[in-house]
């Protein structure tokens, strides 16, 4: 999520298409969650023993390709029934964000026409321009530092996890049973994933600073899915790398495509793009990168826009 000083849209009540209910199991996404827990329960019961820091590396690479698998399941995979993959997705090793919270949030975001709207879409990064001037300096500085990539890996998890929290906060206090519902699901699983922590040789610390490493590659993807532009289909990216970045990101870089067609699973996305890349990237404008170094490159110290959204304006 990439939710900033804002309270979020907490109800997808306003989505008209549901997940997709598959034709049936779909088991390069089972097959890759087998792996992901396998690779979760060796770094905890093995590596842990034999060095920390390499089971962290692993328990956040884990978690990332785990953060991508829950955004398959809130799309309707891997299951033809859409409550076999909630219970699947809702405990989260991840620690941070709650699947119920995510999928409410994240199918309000799939709302096109709103997209990076500062109040609509509840993983826009802009602000108001007037809530803009009236932050403090300080907080300026620091937003301006996120909307770097460095930024955006550093301290971004924290910036959007404190507001994320605020904005679901403000909303149970306003009486939203979803948001409430949201977070009542989520902590029990996080009292059994400290407890299976607790009780490896990882120390539950080194397995709190993988999860934020984890939320900090995740990062990397949702730097600049979007972009302020006059039309709609033009706020879009494709970034054209097949590297392990991709991978983890189960191709959610080929984001207009999964936009454009939410309810395909990720194996598929790279042939569908391969097949009609012109439509695709006539249709976003243009707005692509060729790989996620040419992407470090342009914006690790500077910003890719402004805070304050550009093309705002109140009706």
């Amino acid at each position: 999520m990439n939710t900033e000083y804002r309270t979020p849209s907490t109800t997808a009540g306003h989505i008209t298409a549901r997940p997709r209910k598959s034709a049936g199991w779909e088991w390069p996404t089972i097959t890759l969650f087998i792996g992901c827990y396998a690779v979760l329960t060796l770094a905890l019961v093995w590596l842990a023993s034999v060095s920390v820091l390499l089971a962290a590396v692993s328990i956040a690479v884990a978690l990332v390709l785990h953060s991508s698998l829950s955004h398959e399941i809130l799309h309707g995979h891997p299951f033809p029934s859409q409550r076999v993959n909630t219970a699947l997705g809702v405990v989260q090793p991840g620690l941070f964000i709650p699947f119920i919270r995510f999928r409410d949030t994240h199918l309000a975001h799939h709302r096109d026409a709103r997209l990076t709207d500062p109040y609509d879409d509840p993983e826009s990064n802009y602000l108001d321009p007037d809530v803009w001037a009236r932050l403090p300096r300080w907080q300026q500085r620091i937003l301006g530092f996120n909307n770097t990539l460095l930024g955006r890996m550093t301290i971004g998890p924290l910036v959007a996890q404190w507001a994320f929290m605020r904005g679901d906060l403000v909303a149970i206090r306003n009486g939203d049973r979803a948001a409430l519902a949201g977070w009542l699901w989520h902590l029990p699983g996080v009292a059994v994933v400290l407890a299976l922590v607790a009780w490896s040789p990882m120390p539950v610390w080194g397995y709190v600073m993988a999860a934020y490493a984890g939320l900090a590659i995740l990062k990397i993807r949702t730097f600049l899915e979007h972009q302020a532009h006059v039309r709609s289909r033009g706020r879009t990216v494709i970034i054209e790398d097949r590297g392990p970045l991709a991978f983890l990101f189960l191709n959610n870089n080929l984001h207009v495509v999964h936009h454009m067609h939410p309810r395909l699973p990720w194996y598929r996305l790279p042939a569908l793009y391969a097949a009609h890349r012109a439509r695709f990237l006539a249709c976003n404008d243009g707005y692509m990168y060729h790989s996620y170094a040419q992407v470090f490159a342009r914006h690790f110290l500077k910003a890719k826009d402004p805070v304050a959204h550009p093309l705002w304006r109140r009706d």
